[in-house]
């Protein structure tokens, strides 16, 4: 049995079906109601990883976990009570969903901090462990939805900055290929998409994907962080911004490790957009 947490998320969801594809025993977890996108032969539980205890029925007796660090809500995490459970119940391998920013960004308080004592916990836990450390994901245009659905206009700052973001399949595989494989305990995977992508690059892919004009609108720094603020902490959004407008030559670098992993390129941004142009219609 696998424990995917975060299961309704931009990564669980793709790696939940990936596993019941598979063939796997999957238990999908997630604090809300399940995803109707669910397989019909995935077992879904709710639960909180803020309450481990939560967790307790449901890693007893599973073989792996997929835990994802929460992002956002990492600091209110006790992770090495998760994994002691985890434990417990029988599981012998995990895999955790981390950031880049855990290596590029040690001073921060969201990442050299919360992060990387979840990272700490996992190395230290005494199961199998491979961290994966993306850094932007594609899926971070989503947050343009709405204002593109009404306004054909996408709104970000930094304009022409780019980022190598990564396709959240693609984290899902080599997700599912950690859980399921021998060979990458121990291992550390920086994943990226094949190329750097600006925001005004990724709005005009929305843009060839619809067929219309999609205009750009450069956001200054405070007007982004206005915007962050409404759904992560001040830290996390002050180092997202960092990030945003200027990266380390690591945060620009194109890893070969999905490549490595999948035997095959990641894909690129605009076969992501494709996949999910309906949210942008």
């Amino acid at each position: 049995m696998i424990v995917v947490t975060g299961a309704t998320g931009n990564v669980g969801r793709p790696l939940v079906q990936a596993l019941a594809a598979s063939g796997e025993q999957v238990t999908a977890v997630s604090r809300g109601v399940p995803d109707p996108a669910v397989p019909d032969n995935v077992r879904h539980r709710q639960a909180d990883l803020t309450d481990p205890e939560s967790l307790r029925p449901i890693l007893d007796g599973a073989d792996a976990l997929f835990l994802h660090d929460g992002a956002a809500s990492a600091h209110l995490l006790s992770p090495r009570d998760i994994l002691d459970i985890a434990k417990a119940g029988g599981v012998g391998r995990v895999v955790l969903l981390s950031s880049i920013g855990v290596a590029t960004r040690p001073q921060s308080a969201s990442h050299g901090g919360m992060m990387l004592a979840i990272d700490n916990a996992v190395r230290q836990s005494g199961m199998e462990w491979t961290i994966l450390r993306p850094g932007a994901l594609n899926s971070n245009a989503y947050a343009w939805a709405e204002t593109v659905r009404t306004q054909r206009t996408v709104a970000a700052p930094f304009g022409d900055v780019g980022q190598p973001s990564i396709d959240p399949a693609d984290i899902a595989e080599v997700a599912a290929a950690a859980l399921r494989e021998d060979g990458h305990a121990g291992q550390v995977y920086e994943l990226t998409g094949p190329a750097l992508y600006t925001p005004r690059q990724r709005a005009e892919a929305i843009a060839n994907a619809l067929g219309e004009p999609v205009r750009f609108i450069e956001q200054t720094r405070e007007e982004a962080r206005a915007q962050l603020l409404r759904f992560m902490p001040e830290p996390v959004a002050e180092t997202t911004l960092d990030a945003l407008g200027e990266p380390t030559p690591a945060e620009l670098r194109i890893s070969p490790d999905v490549e490595r992993v999948l035997g095959r390129a990641p894909r690129v941004f605009a076969d992501w957009v494709q996949r999910n142009i309906a949210a942008f219609r």
